[in-house]
């Protein structure tokens, strides 16, 4: 295929304007050719789950990557719809959940080291998830079986009590928002993963270095509630998803470090001079977005579609949300362990579980004086349909409407940029503008 051809088939690129997220791009590339480094002088490499607690790893000084992480990588570089051809080709279905098998599919790909992003994915010792749905685990076990690697998995609780406001209680009262023995038995497993880790990769743990990385992890996520608070106080808003999810979500996997919480701090200073200075990303803002789901990662230019025509700007993500409201744990020097099992248990109630997720949705929405909610549903995912039945009505009863498609984060194939434009702009005309709009 000509270069011209190639161009004319893939979707516009985004335009992006804060400098926090080329910087975030910049480091992570520049920190993956450092792994890679690593991992090719000898040393143990793990691949983990989004919901794993990888900050054990990073007070080990144990490199890893991020699954979530690197389908978004490899969305973002067009290599899924190869991969998964390779997927269909090896016998397997090709519509298994993109954030857990893009991975899987691409260590199929015997050019993945001449061709793969960024050099492809280095050959990981360990691979850890938990067992949050009946397929990932089993995704997760053929992936280390093709690269080679251990595979370890950790069990996943779930709550017998609902605290509705979840989001008042994380930060300092995880003993009347969790479940006891469910904070029991996190601890016990995760001595358990360090006892693994010290045998596999002789590396120590030290306590200490986990209360260092857990603090670092707060400072990190105090910088993002002032961001997330400043946009949602701001109207034309100073940015939109398209800075922010890219931001964060790179910075995310690097909680824990001092360039973590340094880079959160620049992205609110760079935000608040915006602020300060009058820019807009929008500014014809007339209405307020919120995006549910996944980031597009192969279209982000999509949710700029909207703006010029219709003043529509997509102000709220979960990304830079879940940064606010999830991640902080203090009082982390009393028990360090008991700190870390309460940040990483909920993450799928959170997100996942109605009423939590349905309810604070609805708070982010009105928080953010959100018009209208685009809902991205995975069709091959059951974990990311995450109750979309009660979330939708949750937030319509509050008179917010809700647009509710199904699409896949990260394998284009399917996507028609053209009819998902439609949708939205109908969404917007017959559902927002003429409810009564501004």
């Amino acid at each position: 295929m000509s270069e011209e051809m190639k161009k004319q088939q893939d979707p516009p690129r985004a335009v992006k304007t804060l400098k926090a997220t080329g910087a975030a791009s910049a480091y992570q590339k520049e920190w993956f050719a450092g792994l890679r480094k690593r991992v090719e002088s000898g040393e143990d490499f793990g691949y983990l789950n989004a919901d794993v607690p990888m900050e054990v790893l990073r007070a080990m000084d144990i490199p890893f990557v991020v699954n979530q992480w690197w389908a978004a990588i490899c969305a973002a570089k067009r290599k899924a719809p190869k991969y998964y051809g390779l997927l269909r080709d090896a016998g397997y279905r090709d519509d298994l959940c993109s954030y857990c098998a893009t991975a899987f599919a691409e260590s199929m790909d015997p050019e993945d080291k001449e061709s793969g992003p960024w050099g492809g994915l280095p050959d990981p010792t360990i691979a850890i998830t938990r067992l949050t749905c009946d397929c990932q685990g089993k995704i997760f076990q053929l992936f280390a079986k093709n690269h080679g690697a251990d595979f370890y998995a950790m069990e996943n609780t779930v709550p017998r009590k609902v605290p509705l406001n979840w989001w008042d209680l994380a930060q300092n009262d995880w003993e009347e928002l969790y479940d006891t023995e469910r904070l029991d038995t996190a601890v016990e497993e995760l001595k358990e993963l360090i006892r693994y880790l010290e045998m596999k990769t002789g590396k120590m743990f030290d306590i200490n270095k986990l209360e260092e990385v857990m603090n670092l992890i707060n400072e990190q996520e105090e910088w993002y509630t002032k961001i997330r608070d400043l946009i949602a106080e701001t109207s034309p808003a100073p940015v939109t998803v398209v800075d922010t999810i890219n931001a964060v979500m790179q910075a995310q996997w690097q909680r824990g470090t001092r360039w973590a919480a340094d880079h959160a701090k620049s992205m609110y200073e760079e935000i608040k001079a915006m602020v300060d200075e009058g820019h807009t990303a929008v500014p014809n803002e007339k209405y307020r977005l919120m995006w549910l789901g996944r980031g597009l990662w192969h279209d982000f230019a999509f949710y700029q579609n909207f703006e010029k025509k219709y003043g529509a700007a997509f102000v709220w993500s979960m990304y830079l949300a879940m940064g606010a409201d999830a991640y902080r744990r203090y009082h982390v020097e009393e028990d360090p362990l008991r700190a870390l099992a309460a940040r990483y248990i909920g993450m799928e109630d959170f997100l996942h579980m109605p009423p939590w997720n349905a309810q604070w949705f609805l708070k982010e929405a009105k928080h953010n004086k959100i018009d209208g909610v685009v809902y991205m549903v995975p069709e091959n995912c059951m974990q990311a349909v995450e109750g979309s039945y009660f979330i939708q009505k949750t937030l319509e009863d509050a008179g917010i409407p809700v647009l509710i498609f199904k699409a896949d984060p990260v394998d284009a194939r399917k996507w028609n940029r053209d009819t998902m434009t439609g949708l939205v702009e109908d969404f917007i005309e017959n559902r927002i503008i003429n409810k009564g709009g501004k």
